[in-house]
């Protein structure tokens, strides 16, 4: 076997693997957070919203900083690049991302000062509307591919990562993200609160489909994330188009927990369908798809990528083993009679 092949690959897999991990976790805790801010109609109602993601939203985080870990010690040359690329971007996410982290952890210690409460529930929405949207434009950027100049270095500044399409992504990301965290609301909560949720959800998800469509149809031209690699990358997003078809359905008939999983499915085959496609690019030259940076090129040494996968053949089961004990000790509806922490 030619490990110095075979190695790129399997990290690039579980590359894909915690990223796909954070938009699917971490895409209804961005959900909830804009949708406590307009289905709260008091104090009460906006806590119970915050309590659904207490337990969860912080190790939700976790999966974003394990990839980017990863990119790093698997890919030297892949983060260097991107992150420098994109640095103005992912600057604006981590500063949301700080301010949605403060305010989560502070609101409920506030009192009845109003003031400060007030600015917290401001800095949650912000924090959790930013990010999904900067993230959308991300990953349509990763679909196009960047202006690359000899050394592979992205040329453009944040400004040429705005385009047409790309915003349109941006929106779509953040619609599929608030029907996600729609759905989950509607899993976690009980009577008036649950019914707002599974109404929401079902008045977002027209626009989610819409936008969906014409960004997928925009990209089927754009792009060749859907006919490279044997139509792979195609084969998923259809997957995920049907998934997202059925949570429709299943919120209608009011089983919460098998539409919160099909919005899941949702979010992780899209984002399977765009690694499929990009590989075994890491970034895709847009001026000529043939000078892209490739994975085999951006990977570390064969020592490092064998020791890194030992390692995280040892770890990965404990991490997703407290993942799912999480989930399940803290499975039970919020009311509002409950003793709410946040």
């Amino acid at each position: 076997m030619d490990w110095s092949v075979a190695l790129p690959n399997i990290w690039f897999l579980l590359i894909t693997v915690l990223f796909t991990g954070f938009f699917v976790l971490e895409g209804y805790d961005f959900g909830v957070g804009v949708l406590a801010q307009l289905l709260g109609k008091d104090d009460i109602e906006k806590r119970v919203y915050f309590n659904t993601i207490g337990p969860f939203w912080d190790a939700n985080e976790v999966w974003l900083l394990t990839g980017g870990g990863a990119m790093f010690a698997a890919f030297p040359i892949w983060y260097g690049k991107l992150f420098s690329g994109y640095y103005i971007a992912f600057v604006l996410m981590l500063v949301a991302l700080i301010f949605r982290g403060v305010s989560f952890e502070f609101r409920g210690k506030l009192g009845d000062n109003r003031k400060w409460i007030k600015a917290c529930d401001f800095a949650m929405f912000i924090g959790s509307l930013l990010p999904p949207v900067l993230w959308g434009v991300a990953v349509a950027n990763f679909m196009t591919g960047a202006n690359l100049d000899q050394g592979k270095n992205l040329v453009d500044g944040f400004l040429g990562l705005l385009s047409p399409f790309t915003i349109l992504g941006g929106i779509m990301m953040l619609l599929l993200m608030l029907v996600h965290g729609a759905q989950f609301l509607a899993l976690k909560t009980t009577g008036e609160l649950r019914n707002a949720a599974r109404a929401t959800s079902a008045l977002l998800f027209p626009f989610a489909a819409i936008v969906t469509l014409i960004f997928a149809i925009w990209a089927l031209f754009k792009t060749d994330i859907f006919t490279g690699n044997y139509y792979i990358g195609l084969i998923l997003a259809v997957i995920a188009v049907v998934f997202f078809v059925v949570s429709f359905v299943l919120n209608f008939q009011g089983k919460d927990l098998k539409a919160f999983l099909c919005t899941s499915g949702t979010l992780a085959f899209l984002t399977l369908s765009v690694f499929a496609g990009m590989f075994p690019r890491a970034i895709i030259n847009s001026n000529d798809v043939t000078q892209s940076l490739f994975i085999y090129d951006a990977a570390s040494g064969i020592y490092t990528l064998r020791l890194m996968t030992i390692v995280a053949l040892f770890l990965l089961p404990f991490v997703l083993g407290y993942q799912v004990w999480s989930y399940s000790i803290f499975r039970k509806r919020l009311t509002k009679e409950d003793e709410l922490e946040y």
